[in-house]
């Protein structure tokens, strides 16, 4: 495994780059033409694992998704290629819609599924904020308490900013804050300048998702904007539909963070021919 940069989430040694799963389990935010394609395109784990290898590979040993058994069967697969043990961060919702009793068999199947890290969705982190008071809701403490008890790692899933000044402010057991946060500005509640500050003041390490807004943004521009925009101890979490945008990825995360150009490719067509010399061309 090589040496990707690393972060510290819990007492645990965290890649900084996660590898996120909507473009695996057909969530594509933009169409429900692209979600079945995605669907299609990743239906065994066996096809799973070709991507996370990649990262795997790279250092990035670090997964995040929904509770499914088929990612679960994925992580074993790519444990059994690399070699390299995979953490998985788990983000349970409730089962039954806005049902509180449906948490605690989602945090039991996220355990059993192997996750080592547990954090309540944003479907159930965010209606249990109260902003006026900056606190968690009584009932979303009792939620971390019982990840706790399972022997995962807690944390906060939530595209609310102010989640993360309510954690801090009581003391929550909150070990890290899943928040979107891309040059977009897609699924941000806020500005990014705010974001940006907001983050810069957190206690705990933030997990940015969606750093190309869901394929609107170009890889360059997405990662550029977020790796220089974040902390050392902060981590970026990008989802790829393939080993070879997993690769690219990497390499220019890299290169962001050693403040170089990316060792890449370009892509060509027609329309470059006049920037080009005739061997970039050929």
């Amino acid at each position: 495994m090589s040496g990707f940069p690393r972060t510290e989430v819990g007492g645990i040694s965290m890649p900084r780059l996660v590898c996120g799963t909507n473009w695996m389990l057909g969530y594509s935010h933009q169409t429900k033409a692209k979600d079945q394609l995605i669907k299609d395109l990743f239906d065994t784990a066996e096809k799973m694992a070709e991507v996370f290898e990649v990262f795997a590979r790279a250092g990035c040993n670090a997964v995040m998704s929904m509770p499914s058994e088929l990612i679960s069967d994925a992580l074993k697969e790519t444990e059994q290629r690399t070699g390299v043990e995979m953490l998985w961060v788990a983000t349970p919702s409730y089962p039954e819609w806005g049902n509180p009793d449906t948490w605690k068999p989602a945090v039991e199947e996220a355990k059993k599924l192997g996750a080592q890290f547990c954090f309540p969705h944003q479907t159930v982190t965010d209606p249990l904020l109260d902003r006026e008071k900056r606190r968690l809701a009584p009932l979303l403490v009792e939620h971390l308490q019982f990840v706790r008890e399972m022997e995962m790692i807690p944390g906060l899933s939530t595209h609310t900013p102010e989640a993360i000044m309510c954690a801090d402010a009581s003391e929550a057991d909150v070990e890290t804050y899943i928040q979107p946060y891309n040059a977009a500005g897609f699924f941000c509640q806020m500005e990014t300048d705010w974001l940006q500050r907001i983050f810069g003041d957190a206690k705990k390490p933030v997990t940015t998702i969606k750093p190309m807004a869901s394929g609107k943004l170009h890889p360059v521009t997405g990662l550029t904007f977020v790796w220089n925009t974040i902390r050392e101890c902060d981590l970026v979490t990008i989802g790829t539909m393939s080993p070879y945008e997993a690769e690219e990825v990497i390499e220019i995360s890299l290169a962001c963070l050693e403040h170089r150009e990316p060792n890449l490719d370009l892509q060509f067509s027609r329309s470059k021919q006049g920037v080009v010399s005739e061997e970039q061309a050929a």
